[in-house]
């Protein structure tokens, strides 16, 4: 052996046989991180407890402890909460391709045909077109395919009580929402622990946030229970009951096709109230908007929505309160041209299968 190895060989067992060694080992040791602290040692949790269970005296103060110990922080949620840094420019077009794929439209022809009499008895009962229904599940999850992998307990504890820094702070709303899941949990019979979401709590195949299930959910199929997870005839008679709550009129259009105003003010003052129909066909005729015949027509009021296609000019539609309805799911007339465009493509390919 040479002396350089005889000397390595020493130092070695010296230093293995020192009273220094267990410390020198244990700082290099890696550090394995234990599971991160549940929500039952908090002020503020045990507040937000005493208070849900006042207003709310069937739950059970020591369940809902019991279950928020068991949530967890979860990072990815903070983090999918927040803004992007460097917002893309709004692009229909491209929003527009997101929701009209290949996969969407032949899944939504086979969800209406495996729904028909369903989605039949929802649209004679609320007035909402089967197509609108068929078009909004397919825009939510792909009927089913992407509801969200998070507890929904751990989504909304997160949002609650720990709402990132860094945006308008939305904690409170996240607060009324885990309380809502509590409420459902008791009524439907849920084990609070088993349902999972969105980042945001949103859950189910037509991703209800909770206190929208505890509304508008109905048990359509007549079971006895809402199930908004495997229950393809009570997420359907949900979404309709959804709609036709907030204000759906039968036979009514969603919008109309018209130019706007040549002048940037008369353009600008018929934006200013966004997608709330403030406008009579007439009032907009007098600020320059040219509406489509069938619009000039319309009896009740009009938003003019302007929807921005990246570097290119916008496009314009005219929404009637059947736009607003829709966008009462998601606030964006992105969605709800989405939601239109789907539907209307898959009217037009259900009828063309229907004739095989």
């Amino acid at each position: 052996m040479s002396v350089l190895r005889i000397l390595r060989a020493t130092l070695c067992s010296a230093l293995l046989l020192s009273p220094l060694w267990p410390a020198m080992a244990a700082t290099r040791a890696p550090v394995v991180p234990g599971p991160p602290p549940g929500y039952e040692a908090r002020a503020d949790v045990a507040t937000f407890i005493k208070d849900l269970v006042q207003r709310h005296p069937e739950l059970d103060e020591e369940v809902v402890a019991t279950t928020l110990s068991e949530a967890r922080y979860q990072a990815q949620v903070a983090k999918f909460i927040m803004p992007a840094a460097s917002p893309a420019a709004k692009n229909w077009k491209v929003y527009r391709s997101r929701f009209l794929d290949t996969l969407r439209v032949r899944e939504g022809v086979n969800f209406w045909r495996d729904n028909e009499a369903w989605l039949r008895q929802a649209e004679e009962r609320w007035g909402v077109p089967a197509r609108v229904i068929v078009a909004i599940i397919g825009v939510e999850t792909i009927y089913g395919r992407q509801t969200g992998g998070f507890r929904a307990v751990d989504a909304l504890a997160t949002l609650a009580f720990d709402f990132p820094r860094g945006r308008s702070d939305r904690s409170g709303f996240f607060r009324d929402e885990l309380e809502a899941l509590f409420a459902l949990a008791s009524r439907d019979r849920i084990n609070p622990l088993s349902l999972k979401g969105s980042y945001a709590g949103a859950l189910g195949m037509p991703q209800f946030m909770p206190s929208t299930w505890l509304k508008f959910a109905i048990d359509f199929d007549g079971d006895g229970r809402t199930d908004l997870q495997r229950s393809t005839p009570d997420v359907i008679g949900s979404v309709a009951n959804y709609l036709a709550g907030h204000g759906w009129v039968k036979g009514m259009a969603t919008h109309y096709d018209v130019l706007p105003p040549t002048t940037d003010a008369d353009r600008e003052a018929l934006l200013v109230p966004d997608i709330l129909p403030s406008f009579t066909a007439a009032e907009l005729a007098q600020r320059g908007a040219l509406l489509s015949p069938a619009g000039q027509q319309h009896a009740g009021k009009l938003a003019l929505v302007e929807l921005r296609n990246g570097v290119e000019a916008p496009s314009f539609v005219a929404g009637t309160d059947n736009f607003w309805v829709i966008t009462r799911y998601n606030w964006s007339a992105y969605y709800a041209m989405a939601v239109i465009d789907l539907s209307e493509s898959l009217a037009a390919l259900k009828t063309v299968a229907d004739n095989r």
